[in-house]
Formats: structure tokens, C-alpha cells, sequence
């Protein structure tokens, strides 16, 4: 861990702040795809959240298939927060 966060700590807050919102978008798809009640305060805020982090991407992919349409949705924003935060972060080390 202190590999990955090592270095400037404002490159660490990048980074920790990337790891957080692909952490609240997967387990949405979590979530979604395993069925989870979405009457739960957690599942609830999650998918709030998670909807939030997603608004550019949510329509972006239309299967048929409603638990591959998130997975897309909501994966997609997750991998691109995690590249964008890593190019930022190896340029603020530098």
C-alpha cells in the first residue's frame, strides 16, 4: 500500500480519492447484479452515490441485458477515474 501511496500527499489524496469512487461504483454493480434491497440505507445511499459519479456515462451503453447495461455504466466511469487519477498523480510526484 505504501507503494501505490507513496510520495507527494497530495498525489496520495488523488489517488485515495479515485480508489473511493470506483469503490462506490462497483459495489453498485455489486449491488444491482446480486439483487440487493434497495430499501437498505447503505444500497440506497450507494446507488445515490454511484448515480452521481456516473452521470456523464449512465445511458451511455443500452443492452438488453439490465445487469450488463451497469456493468458498463457504471464500470466505465470507475476504470476512467482510476487511469485519469494515476496520469494526475505520476505528474504531480514529478
Amino acid at each position: 500500500m505504501y507503494r501505490r501511496y507513496g510520495g507527494n500527499p497530495a498525489a496520495a489524496i488523488i489517488l485515495i480519492a479515485a480508489d473511493i469512487a470506483a469503490l462506490i461504483l462497483v459495489l453498485w454493480i455489486i449491488f444491482f447484479v446480486f439483487d440487493a434491497n434497495r430499501g437498505n440505507d447503505l444500497v440506497n445511499w450507494v446507488h445515490h452515490s454511484a448515480n452521481w459519479l456516473a452521470t456523464w456515462s449512465r445511458d451511455l451503453f443500452t443492452p438488453d441485458n439490465a445487469n450488463w447495461r451497469t456493468v458498463l455504466n457504471y464500470g466505465l466511469p470507475a476504470v476512467v477515474y482510476l487511469a485519469i487519477a494515476q496520469a494526475v498523480a505520476g505528474r504531480v510526484n514529478r
